[in-house]
């Protein structure tokens, strides 16, 4: 049996400390064409944000309890209008897919799938779709939708030049059929009730811990030990062309657009030509081989697509620095050859010095960088060669060091098989 109550370690390091006040959580929605951004329902609403497409079509919030969640609202908008048939607005396509095949099952047996059908929603194949911006209903220039899904960033679902945001299935469904973002208490009135929108601000709070002892700068989803010495093959050093990325939360989407993600026939050079094509189409033009690519916070952050680590190396970049980094993708990163490595000092000092209203997303600095990769440091030099930064680097340990050499870790696993 599980235990009533989870504690930790008493040695347990920490990081940060975050607390939630639960009793200022309100409904809200994210976007447009970020996570990041999140606005209370009640406050979106009242904008009334129009909407062209309304999905509800991924494995993430297209189960059985989601689409029961989506027909219970058309239900409660039909027992309130019992002399209209309810339908989609005018304008608005809804889109529906089971998240599998069973869930499809699961949905017609409980007459949910019809309820969502007589709605006006199109139906699809269960599967990948619209969310990933694959096959029909993708959103074309300057078209809104609204998506129970859980990315919405900029081209994954269609054009560059439209908006997404995301919801429940329940505020999905109910927009849908009033034809802007709302409330399923909306669409069941007919009418935004101002009076009761609360928009509070959430509580919550982030605080540095103590430092531990055992905490320590870690490396690239493998061991971070002090490593003084290089394996055989292993470059103890790099140098190149310093090229900053002042975005933070530089996506997966923006580094290897979903729309490329299943063509499997792309060879290396189309790659090299599409790589960071959602996130500024100029990079791959502009990028060169071996430059060191410095980015800011969260970089990779996104879906766990591989291609976006191997487009980095077709376009000739064996090392990306940045602020923080998704685990995911530097686990994804390593395991395809590409270093990934953290220095948060590093990205304000360019900031300070690159970055302006106007930057533009590709800044060649004009600075090179020399990394010593097993040291642990990084130096910049201006065209003179004048050094003009010095710092340090998460070290690279050994297991990650075979990784590399062996070109990712596919080849490490095979060569260790055909040795036993």
């Amino acid at each position: 049996a599980e235990p009533s109550r989870w504690i930790a370690d008493r040695d347990a390091a920490y990081a940060k400390h975050l607390w939630l006040d639960l009793e200022s959580l309100t409904p809200h929605v994210s976007g447009p064409d970020s996570v990041k951004v999140a606005t209370p329902l009640a406050a979106l609403e009242r904008r009334r944000v129009s909407i062209n497409k309304a999905y509800i079509v991924s494995c993430v919030n297209s189960r059985a309890k989601d689409l029961r969640e989506a027909a219970d609202v058309i239900r409660a908008v039909q027992n309130a209008r019992p002399n209209s048939p309810v339908r989609a607005a005018d304008g608005v396509a809804w889109y529906v897919a089971a998240a599998s095949s069973q869930v499809m099952a699961d949905a017609q047996a409980s007459g949910d799938w019809q309820v969502l059908v007589d709605a006006g929603a199109k139906t699809l194949p269960p599967g990948c779709g619209p969310c990933i911006g694959l096959g029909v209903g993708l959103l074309e220039d300057g078209e809104v939708g609204i998506s129970a899904t859980n990315r919405n960033y900029k081209g994954r679902m269609g054009s560059k030049k439209a908006h997404t945001y995301l919801s429940s299935p329940a505020v999905v469904a109910a927009s849908a059929i009033q034809g802007f973002i709302c409330s399923p208490a909306t669409a069941v009135s007919g009418a935004i009730d101002s009076a009761a929108a609360d928009t509070r601000s959430v509580r919550f709070g982030i605080e540095n811990a103590a430092p531990s002892p055992r905490a320590g700068a870690s490396s690239v989803g493998a061991s971070a030990a002090a490593a003084s010495d290089a394996i055989s093959g292993f470059p103890t050093s790099l140098a190149g062309r310093l090229v900053f990325l002042p975005a933070d939360n530089l996506n997966t989407d923006g580094i290897y657009p979903g729309k490329y993600t299943y063509q499997d026939d792309i060879t290396r050079e189309q790659m090299k030509a599409i790589v960071m094509e959602n996130y500024d189409p100029e990079f791959s033009r502009l990028v060169q081989p071996d430059d060191v690519v410095v980015a800011g916070a969260n970089f990779g952050t996104g879906s766990s697509r591989e291609q976006a680590a191997t487009a980095l190396l077709a376009a000739g970049v064996r090392l990306v620095v940045c602020e923080s980094a998704s685990e995911t993708f530097k686990r994804n990163a390593v395991n395809n050859g590409l270093l990934v490595l953290e220095s948060p000092r590093l990205v304000q000092w360019l900031r300070k010095r690159f970055q302006s209203p106007d930057a533009a997303p590709t800044i060649v600095s004009g600075l090179d960088a020399h990394v010593g990769l097993v040291a642990g440091k990084i130096q910049l030099t201006d065209s003179s060669g004048t050094s003009v930064y010095d710092g340090d680097l998460p070290r690279i340990g050994k297991a990650a060091q075979e990784i590399i050499v062996a070109g990712g870790l596919e080849n490490w696993v095979r060569a260790r098989m055909a040795a036993q």
